[in-house]
């Protein structure tokens, strides 16, 4: 007979206990960035904190748990920062101008530290498997929102009705990850441009083969 772990119950904190959470969970996650995560200690975010270590195992239980916290953060953290422009992908200028976003963070950051949450995935999955759902529900709910506004393209009929939104949406969704790798590695963000515009492009192109646009 197969015996399941229970789940750890729920924790409940105060509003003050929840606003120093999300204080912690913020520093850990901008030096997780800065330094990587093996690069960052508990000690590390003692510090920045000012917080005691009573209160990391508190709130997070162990480094584990503040990963996790991190994580997630840093999910909801990459879709708040293009909020404006990924609630509205429904047309190819708006699609243009979530790619020139993304192309001019990099130039501000000098093309240092690529993808916040990004890249933890190759930093944190092999050690933390607990994080992996996180990951995917991050990574699915960011690329939903590009589907969603090529779902609403063709149906409008800007492309076509045999076009996968779906399909489209991780195409592009792999060109803004891995131009963010390259931008990172070489540090040229115009690595970003081409691998954004080149799939832009293709999207486009499926337009132009419309029996309406024809």
């Amino acid at each position: 007979m197969e015996t399941k772990t229970p789940r750890a119950p729920a924790v409940y904190f105060t509003a003050k206990g929840q606003a120093t959470r999300q204080r912690i969970t913020e520093v850990a996650a901008r030096l997780m960035f800065e330094r990587g995560v093996a690069g960052t200690s508990l000690e590390d975010v003692f510090a920045e904190a000012g917080v005691s270590s009573s209160q990391i195992y508190h709130y997070f239980g162990d480094k584990h748990g503040l990963i996790r916290a991190v994580v997630q953060f840093q999910a909801k953290a990459a879709l708040l920062c293009t909020d404006p422009l990924a609630s509205t992908l429904d047309s190819f200028e708006a699609l243009r101008a979530w790619a020139r976003f993304h192309v001019e963070v990099q130039i501000e950051r000098h093309c240092v530290g690529g993808c916040a949450f990004g890249s933890l995935v190759s930093q944190v999955t092999e050690i933390e498997p607990d994080t992996q759902a996180d990951f995917s529900e991050g990574f699915q709910t960011w690329q939903g929102t590009i589907a969603s506004g090529l779902a609403a393209m063709r149906d409008r009929g800007d492309l076509p009705a045999t076009a996968d939104p779906d399909d489209l949406a991780v195409s592009l969704f792999a060109a803004l990850q891995g131009g963010l790798i390259m931008t990172q590695a070489q540090r040229n963000p115009r690595l970003l441009e081409i691998a954004l515009d080149t799939a832009l492009n293709h999207i486009e192109s499926l337009a132009q083969r419309t029996p309406e646009l024809a």
